[in-house]
């Protein structure tokens, strides 16, 4: 299980865009990095075409190392790391076990 996911919000740790939020729009698990809504922006050119007929340059969003973002716990609101919780599923003979994302300041279930 990851301990960041698409869709979750975060906060920047260090760099040019520190003290930033955003919502995870995608992960990229090999370069071990996502992209933020609205953080680490970079300019780019857009060639004119059928779909795009003023062309230009655009902003968008760059790859973000996932070591710079910290999960914002819904419950403190507050950048917390993420941990992890294992329950038994408590009936006799059904291995059900869920694994659960917690957060390491007030132990909430994210």
């Amino acid at each position: 299980m990851a301990r960041l996911r698409k869709g979750d919000m975060v906060v920047v740790r260090s760099g040019k865009d520190r003290g930033k939020r955003g919502k995870i729009l995608s992960l990229l698990p090999k370069r071990q990095a996502a992209l933020v809504e609205r953080v680490n922006l970079a300019k780019h050119f857009d060639r004119r075409s059928q779909e795009n007929q003023a062309g230009g340059i655009i902003e968008r969003e760059a790859p973000l190392a996932l070591d710079k973002l910290a999960l914002l716990c819904p419950r403190c609101g507050r950048p917390s790391r993420v941990g992890f919780r294992v329950s038994d599923g408590g009936a006799v003979g059904e291995a059900a076990t869920a694994k659960q994302r917690i957060c390491k300041r007030c132990q909430e279930a994210l």
